[in-house]
């Protein structure tokens, strides 16, 4: 049999075959993850004033960061502090750490006062002593000696009229955790968590509650997360991240900005983490930190925004500093 065709139906096979190649590019085009805008945005701001270094401390009071300590490429250990004024995008140097030079320490505040203790000195000897910083005096002044054993790389953090300090490694690693009360002048043995020792974790707080994330223990990055509610002096499990094991970190940083906590680089990758406590859930939906990834740096949020400076990559020492917007869309030329 032979079949006949017209030149109108012919046509219009040729018409409509190309309407469906242009529909099907369209459709092809608009599922293109490149054209998704990421919500969170970095900026380079001005750089850390001190010397380029990695595991200093540090602590906010009234929108001011405060960072010193720490060790320098030469591996000396510091004792000279900066503060960063966010507003004005500026830092200047205040009076030095009153204490031994030292790095891997830890620091909180409590009202209008800086908390700064233990780490490693010169010898890498662990130590247990705390100095207390006071602005309004631009002075420090020894507080009692941190309860716990000495120890370095613990984690810190505030909740109300007290701080709290926990994990480490003074030989062992470590999951006792005190509390520091400033009208007293004295420190408290609280509950430690049910989960693995470590050294290397990051905490924030949120609600109320102190998180704590991550860590090393014998090697092996932990993806467990903890949440202490002091009224109670117990401890919750909370969702640890993903399964991805590129997740698991040490050394990182973190901070809080509104009602959520972020959690990044350390030894996994560039990724920001979100934790949201309403849903008690993590996402990756912010994006990558845009600076050199990093281990030993400082985190700190003022203002509603989160804030990365100084730290490590292999043997060498960082001082830049980067701000975070989680709620301005990424901007390439920042």
């Amino acid at each position: 049999m032979i079949h006949c065709f017209s030149t109108r139906s012919t046509l219009w096979s040729r018409l409509v075959a190309g309407m469906l190649t242009l529909a099907s590019g369209w459709l092809i085009g608009c599922s293109d993850s490149d054209d998704v805008a990421v919500v969170g945005d970095w900026r380079r701001r001005s750089d850390f004033e001190g010397v380029a270094r990695q595991a200093a401390a540090g602590f906010v009071i009234n929108n001011m960061a405060y960072v010193g300590t720490g060790t320098n490429a030469d591996n000396e250990r510091l004792t000279d502090f900066w503060g960063y004024d966010a507003a004005r995008n500026t830092w200047t140097q205040i009076a030095d750490y009153a204490g031994t030079p030292r790095f891997a320490a830890v620091g909180f505040a409590v009202g209008n006062k800086g908390y700064v203790g233990t780490g490693l000195d010169n010898n890498s000897d662990r130590l247990k002593d705390f100095y207390e910083y006071d602005p309004a005096t631009n002075a420090w002044r020894k507080i009692a000696d941190y309860a716990g054993s000495a120890r370095r790389n613990a984690v810190a953090f505030t909740i109300g009229n007290k701080g709290y300090v926990g994990t480490g490694f003074d030989g062992n690693y470590l999951k006792d955790f005190y509390a520091y009360d400033p009208a007293a002048d004295q420190w408290q043995r609280v509950a430690s968590y049910s989960g693995p020792k470590r050294l290397g974790a990051v905490a924030f707080v949120l609600d109320g509650l102190g998180y704590v994330v991550g860590g090393n223990n014998n090697g092996i990055n932990q993806k467990d997360v903890w949440a202490y509610d002091p009224a109670q002096d117990t401890w919750v499990e909370k969702d640890e991240f993903d399964d991805e094991e590129t997740v698991a970190r040490s050394y990182g940083v973190a901070f809080t900005i509104g009602s959520k906590g972020y959690v990044l680089l350390g030894d996994g990758n560039n990724t920001v983490w979100e934790y949201d406590p309403a849903s008690d859930s993590w996402s990756d939906d912010r994006g990558d930190f845009e600076g050199s990834g990093r281990t030993y740096a400082v985190g700190f949020a003022i203002n509603g925004k989160g804030y990365v400076t100084t730290g490590s990559v292999g043997t060498g020492r960082l001082d830049d500093l980067w701000e975070f917007d989680p709620n301005k869309e990424r901007d390439s030329d920042d």
